[in-house]
């Protein structure tokens, strides 16, 4: 299993991180408790992929080295094989979420695009390790130019299976499938529209966050959580998540991960990123918080990690 700073697979002929990793007791109303063994705690920063600092100054404040460690790339740009293996290194594995800003998503569907993506894929094959990759995240929500109310939900799945088709094809058996959708709520289309097929997806990503001290995690996540296990049932890793700072912070980074516990998600990526833009825009970072670095810390402390 596997999570950014938003592995498990053998599908339909893609293998990522072994299946022996995936938790194996069904889904409960409640579970204690406990220690999650074979986890993923991820952090998405602000800088990467041309540097690695900010992940090693959150790593510093969490006491514990992720093992996701992501970016974002844009279309056009190939696989930053650099900062994989920098990552790498440091005993995690890359995860990215590759954005088709730009791009004509019919256009990828109809291979308008296949000599990126053959570049983009052999990149990956040759890097050798495990891969974690997102394309067209949140694609059930408005706000980007791939989603609900831009693109039919029938041509964004043509694209992703042309996608992972193709990287099949090119030998890149390393990567992970990462098929992320925004929590949902009033906005958003139904995810079952945008859904590719088991086997053309390895873990569902979900992104969603605290922005309001009544949030809490069956609230955030818990009927997106039900909604994906009703498609297949799939390892789900929280993608991207945060919480603000007005949100009573700490409390609810405990909530987040006891929630993490109970519906036996593999793990999340920590948004760990400062906006100051737009409605609810937040800093999520925990660095200037010494009571939310402190239940960061608790919480990932029960997490027994995955390592390369």
């Amino acid at each position: 299993m596997l999570v950014a700073s938003i592995l498990v697979a053998v599908a339909a002929g893609s293998t990522g991180l072994r299946l022996g990793y995936l938790p194996s007791t069904p889904l409960e109303a409640s579970v204690p408790l406990r220690a999650i063994p074979d986890s993923y705690l991820g952090v998405f920063e602000d800088g990467p992929p041309g540097t690695y600092q900010p992940d090693a100054e959150f790593t510093r404040a969490v006491g514990k080295q992720p093992n996701l460690v992501g970016y974002r790339s844009g279309w056009g740009e190939g696989f930053q094989t650099s900062f994989a293996r920098t990552v790498d290194a440091h005993g995690a594995f890359t995860i990215l979420q590759w954005d088709p800003a730009g791009a004509s998503v019919a256009g990828i569907a109809a291979g308008d695009y296949d000599y990126y993506l053959r570049s983009y894929a052999d990149g990956v094959r040759d890097f050798g390790r495990p891969v974690v990759i997102g394309f067209g995240r949140e694609m059930n929500a408005t706000w980007h130019t791939w989603g609900y109310g831009h693109v039919p939900p029938r041509t964004f799945v043509a694209a992703w299976r042309h996608i992972v088709r193709l990287f099949r094809r090119q030998g890149a058996h390393n990567v992970t499938w990462l098929w992320t959708i925004n929590a949902d709520r009033p906005g958003t289309g139904p995810i079952a529209d945008w859904w590719p097929g088991a086997g053309y997806v390895t873990w569902v990503g979900i992104d969603g966050y605290y922005y309001r001290s009544s949030n809490t995690f069956a609230s955030v996540f818990g009927r997106t959580i039900i909604q994906a296990r009703e498609l297949a049932h799939k390892p789900v890793l929280l993608s991207a998540t945060a919480v603000a700072p007005g949100a009573d912070q700490a409390a609810k980074i405990g909530n987040l991960f006891a929630g993490m516990r109970r519906y036996q998600a593999l793990g999340l990526v920590w948004f760990d990123v400062a906006q100051h833009h737009g409605l609810y825009h937040h800093d999520w970072r925990i660095e200037n918080s010494p009571a939310a670095e402190a239940a960061f810390r608790r919480g990932a402390s029960t997490l027994t990690l995955v390592r390369p």
